[in-house]
């Protein structure tokens, strides 16, 4: 247990560290761009070389979690957004010309936006990717010439010390420094005066981040999550649709803010995609590998949580269908996999249950049929905006009104989650499901200032505004009638 002196110590360490960077910061404001690739370099040689302590780590975490999908989810597809900054950092590292108005650009007056690092920022990174949802963001902080301190999540502690072990191999404090703990290390390490802060994770936690935050004035990025919605329209091609809902719930065991949460299917299609996801289960669950390619969830506190949305939609009406993996047998339990909860199905319980109000982050797929295209937009209008919405289906005007009637962080047409694999476009929420945006020169922008700088010209252009004005004035406004 943290007592109260425990925490002081603790924010006093933190404050401490902070100030070395800034300090440091001082000493040498904006790093150029070979500094800047040095350390985009280091990250990726982290990451290349401890590959397999990644995998033994996040194993050791969730008691089990498919050593194929570690390495994707934490490996490659953290590498990936970490290249991309060094391939194109010089390229946004240059000044962006802006239009000069006139008089003042034909006086040879010029206009332009150089993009400064914040300084200092602050990353509070969460347990269900925490290699990449760290390493990930910490791209674009470090192409855009800041430092970094690091707070992982304590529900992953074997993959938070190795993260802590594999920055002090690579970098000075000054640079990047992680602060490992619990909650109370949590709570002190958002009430620090960061130049930004990062957090990643649920609502109910980024109220308390944002309170602190507030207190210093602390600028914020919160990428959250909601019920993200699939509609699946009377023109879908159903086999490919369920394989790929499907995956969205098998990936990470649907334990991902982008997972697909609740899928609006025609009244009259209902069976029919309900057949569609049983075989495609089949498929991806074949009885010789059962588990192999699956996670488990996190802990037992998340897996009694999810067992009783379950229970309670049954009670509320509900259809359930299990698609998988198959139960474990006894070795396997002992091997850790005892938080394993199958892709279930939970079709039309009634509005009281739990499962339609919070969201569920794990592998149950909320199902509800629909007869009019309305409600559907009515039903996502009327509920918190999500992270992302899909949509599978060839019908252009459904797909326009989706786009224009409703709001989203992102949206994939035809499949789910892909956007979020795509560097050139930005990752974000909207409204509850968070503020702010990431991912290549979003997020080279996102953690620099963008200051405005004009250069007069030689010229006293600048004479026309001073008094006296009334002969100035006629000047002006014949200038003001070839503008508009």
């Amino acid at each position: 247990m943290t007592t109260p002196a425990i925490a002081d110590a603790l924010a006093m360490d933190m404050n401490k560290a902070l100030q070395r960077q800034k300090q440091a910061n001082l000493k040498a404001a904006y790093a150029p761009a070979s500094v800047r690739e040095d350390r985009l370099d280091r990250l990726i040689d982290l990451i290349t070389r401890f590959e397999e302590p990644i995998c033994e780590a996040l194993m050791s975490d969730y008691g089990y979690r498919s050593i194929d999908q570690i390495r994707f989810a934490e490996v490659v597809t953290t590498l990936k957004p970490l290249k991309t900054a060094k391939r194109k950092l010089q390229r946004w590292m240059r000044p962006e010309r802006r239009t000069t108005g006139l008089p003042f650009n034909l006086a040879g007056g010029r206009s332009e936006v150089i993009y400064q690092p914040l300084g200092s920022v602050g990353i509070i990174s969460p347990w269900n990717f925490p290699i990449n949802l760290t390493f990930s963001p910490l791209a674009g902080v470090i192409a855009a010439g800041n430092r970094a301190m690091i707070k992982p999540s304590e529900l992953t502690p074997a993959t938070s010390s190795l993260m802590d072990q594999m920055i002090k191999e690579s970098f000075d404090p000054e640079e990047i420094t992680v602060v490992t703990g619990g909650p109370e290390t949590g709570k002190a390490f958002s009430q620090l005066p960061f130049d930004h802060l990062i957090y990643t994770g649920g609502e109910a936690v980024a109220k308390h981040i944002m309170r602190a935050a507030a207190e210093n004035l602390v600028p914020l990025t919160l990428e959250l999550g909601g019920k993200s919605p699939v509609v699946i329209s009377d023109s879908a091609k159903l086999p490919l649709a369920a394989k790929r809902i499907l995956f969205g719930k098998l990936f990470n065991a649907g334990q991902i803010c982008l997972a697909p949460d609740t899928v609006f299917v025609p009244e009259k299609r209902l069976e029919e995609f309900i057949k569609q996801m049983k075989l495609a289960a089949h498929e991806i669950f074949p009885q010789e590998k059962k588990h192999h390619d699956y996670v488990a969830v996190i802990n037992a506190n998340h897996a009694g949580r999810i067992n009783g949305y379950l229970a309670n939609a049954v009670n509320n009406g509900a259809d359930v269908i299990s698609l998988g993996p198959t139960d474990c047998n006894q070795a396997e339990l002992e091997q850790g996999l005892n938080n394993i909860v199958p892709i279930t199905l939970v079709v039309n319980p009634n509005e009281e249950a739990d499962i339609n109000k919070d969201e569920i982050f794990g592998p149950l797929l909320l199902v509800k049929t629909y007869s009019d295209f309305d409600h559907v937009i009515d039903h996502i209008n009327l509920n918190p905006k999500p992270l992302a919405l899909y949509y599978f289906g060839r019908n252009k005007n459904e797909q326009q009104r989706l786009l224009l009637e409703t709001s989203s962080g992102g949206m994939t047409i035809n499949d789910v989650i892909m956007h979020y694999t795509i560097d050139d476009l930005p990752f974000g929420g909207v409204g509850a499901s968070g503020m702010g945006a990431y991912h290549g020169f979003d997020g080279f922008k996102q953690f620099s200032h963008a200051r405005s700088v004009y250069r007069q010209s030689p010229f006293d252009v600048g004479a026309m505004l001073r008094p006296p004005y009334e002969a100035k004035f006629k000047v002006m406004n014949k200038l003001l009638r070839l503008i508009s």
